[in-house]
């Protein structure tokens, strides 16, 4: 919870993250929670490979979010 305080950007892969951690921080009064993928052009959710077992479509999603994530930090 501490967590919403100390930092400006709160970073979830899918919805079942942005869920809990809007639970846990007691709201986003700030905006300070995002998808990762919101930065990208193809927002949604990072595949998850627990479910799809593809591990490099996880990769390049992450890769893609962080990517364009920096790219708006800039």
């Amino acid at each position: 919870r501490s967590d919403y305080d100390r930092f400006d950007l709160l970073i979830g892969m899918d919805q079942w993250n942005i869920r809990n951690m809007t639970r846990i921080c007691g709201g986003d009064p700030d905006g300070k929670i995002r998808m990762l993928m919101s930065y990208t052009s193809r927002p949604g959710e990072v595949a998850d490979p627990w479910y799809t077992g593809n591990f490099d479509a996880t990769w390049r999603d992450v890769l893609e979010g962080c990517q364009a994530l920096l790219e708006t930090l800039r």
